[in-house]
């Protein structure tokens, strides 16, 4: 399957009915992190699950499933992307987040840089990017 790399997050959450409509909710952390503003209109994609079970009438349904303990980092070690330095680490280093408010530290860069990386470390919650190219 192909992900689009305009996606800007990604979670699991149940479908619920209310009065003539179906309602899905968004988690408050993607609120918080800035990927998604209340008020706006965004394009959803449903995906379904691989645990299906089949139905009396031969379609399939899908059953519950639990949620990832933890999303999967939207980068990967030598990926390069253009950043904008947003924020400055305790220790100087740049910050810039990418999807889902993802941490980039990038030494050596400053508030405000827009430059290339190339990723060098990916952990769970932050990955660690050297820079290639200054673009201003």
């Amino acid at each position: 399957m192909e992900i689009s790399e305009k996606l800007l997050c990604l979670f699991s959450t149940d479908v619920s009915e209310e009065e003539d409509r179906y309602v899905i909710e968004v988690p408050r952390q993607e609120i918080e992190t800035g990927d998604v503003d209340p008020g706006e209109v965004y394009r959803v994609a449903l995906i379904s699950r691989e645990d299906e079970a089949s139905t009396d009438e031969g379609t399939t349904t899908t059953t519950a499933q639990s949620t990832p303990s933890e999303p999967q980092p939207p980068v990967d070690v030598g990926e390069t992307r253009y950043v904008e330095i947003e924020d400055i680490g305790k220790q100087g280093d740049g910050i810039a987040r990418v999807e889902r408010g993802y941490v980039i530290i990038v030494p050596g860069a400053d508030v405000g840089e827009r430059v290339k990386i190339e990723v060098t470390e990916v952990k769970s919650n932050f990955a660690v990017g050297e820079i290639i190219e200054d673009t201003f």
